[in-house]
């Protein structure tokens, strides 16, 4: 799609400068104020003794594997009872609108399993490549870490991620509308080393790979894409990857839809042709406006989102200083941009991009602005490497149409109301 027209005109460029110097001209005046108003209200909390100053906390033995702290038990993952018929079936969604940076915590990167999360020991895991191969291998945990690893950030995003929103705002919170999206660091092997070892055959041209699950969840992938970048991974974070997270062993596919991400994964079919299985026909599908079908839509688009303020975190200070924060992403590379609106789309801002930047990873972005009080439409517009713009709902449903569930990446906004409050709205 053709990249949306600035429509920032000259002098509304000079207003947004001379709003951005009264803004630091603001802080340094907030800052004064409170100084000032401390010194003459002098605050309990800090002049009296309280009793984490007063009494001993808990010693090293108390807390073997580090828990977050009690103040902080709203950051959890949820899910939404009505998505799917049964739990074990299901999907549960990261929390966007509680974190910052650009790591997920692996206790909350979000979940989505076709047959329940799999209790596998190490000990007993079997990984097989077979099919067209020299030699078909069948490899134990030990001896998959004994080629040389690597470790890259990526991000992972469910293809259904935002899905409900095709037809309409639904969904009322970031972390219900686009909360199956984490990131984090995967340390493992190169699949292609691995497929080096049993030796492919010439006429080789796609890959099977198998969960060890129940549901036993299989997707075509084309040997480049495998040979390129394809991981198999054991570790997240730094340790050993969580059950629901394919312990012990799990395919990373960067920058391609999640559920290509084998979890639990027991064996690689190499072949010369796509299998079409059911997770590549019937589901992962686009069913466009005329009734044919996109497939085979791997890669996950340009997006991003706003993160707070929205829904589930209001406006909660007041007039003022305010920050704004949010992510983007590309399955293609890296992203150059984001720009911010705080009118529905009629004005854009660039955003300040953390320097922390990683091809098929988080971007973490911030706009800093002084809220006077008026309602706000939040939106935000990625741009990455390459080019691709972040459509607008409008855009992408005039390309496709309002019947898939999966991969929408339009821009989102956001309405925040005099007193703060957040709701999911569209504006056209």
């Amino acid at each position: 799609m053709k990249k949306p027209k600035d429509t920032i005109d000259s002098s509304r460029r000079r207003q947004l400068i001379k709003t951005g110097m009264a803004v630091t001209g603001g802080i340094s005046a907030s800052l004064v104020v409170a100084s000032k108003a401390n010194a003459a209200t002098p605050d309990p909390l800090i002049t009296e003794i309280q009793d984490w100053n007063r009494y001993l906390g808990d010693g090293v033995d108390a807390r073997p594997y580090g828990l977050p702290s009690k103040f902080e038990t709203d950051a959890v993952r949820r899910d939404v009872a009505w998505l799917t018929a049964d739990p074990k079936a299901s999907v549960n969604f990261t929390p966007l609108h509680k974190l910052d940076g650009i790591i997920t915590p692996n206790g909350l990167c979000f979940e989505r399993h076709h047959g329940g999360v799999a209790e596998i020991a190490p000990s007993s895991h079997r990984l097989m490549i077979n099919g067209l191969v020299n030699n078909p291998l069948v490899f134990t945990m030990e001896d998959l870490m004994r080629f040389p690893r690597e470790n890259h950030l990526y991000f992972l995003e469910c293809a259904a991620n935002t899905g409900m929103e095709w037809r309409g705002a639904q969904l009322n919170g970031c972390q219900f509308t686009h909360g199956m999206v984490h990131n984090v660091m995967y340390s493992g092997v190169k699949l292609k080393h691995v497929l080096a070892e049993a030796g492919l055959k010439g006429n080789a041209k796609w890959l099977l790979p198998e969960g060890a699950d129940a549901s036993h969840m299989t997707r075509s992938i084309p040997i480049e894409k495998g040979l390129d970048d394809c991981l198999i991974v054991t570790h997240m974070n730094g340790e050993a990857l969580r059950p629901e997270q394919g312990y012990p062993l799990r395919l990373v596919v960067p920058g391609w839809e999640g559920n290509m991400w084998v979890k639990w994964l027991r064996r690689i079919e190499v072949g010369d042709k796509p299998w079409h299985h059911r997770e590549e026909t019937s589901k992962y599908t686009d069913l466009l406006e005329d009734g044919t079908a996109r497939r085979f839509t791997w890669e996950m688009e340009v997006k991003s989102v706003i993160t707070n303020p929205s829904p589930q975190a209001p406006i909660n200070h007041g007039r003022g200083q305010t920050v704004l924060t949010g992510i983007a992403w590309s399955g293609y590379g890296r992203v150059k941009r984001v720009d911010v609106s705080i009118d529905g789309g009629r004005n854009w801002t660039t955003a300040r991009l953390d320097p922390h930047s990683f091809s098929k990873s988080l971007h973490r972005f911030y706009f800093d602005f002084d809220w006077d009080g008026r309602e706000l439409f939040l939106q935000s517009r990625a741009i990455d490497e390459f080019g691709h713009v972040q459509p607008t709902k409008n855009q992408l449903r005039a390309a496709r149409g309002v019947n898939s569930i999966y991969h929408n990446n339009s821009i989102q906004t956001w309405h925040v109301k005099n007193d703060g409050v957040v709701e999911n709205v569209e504006v056209s």
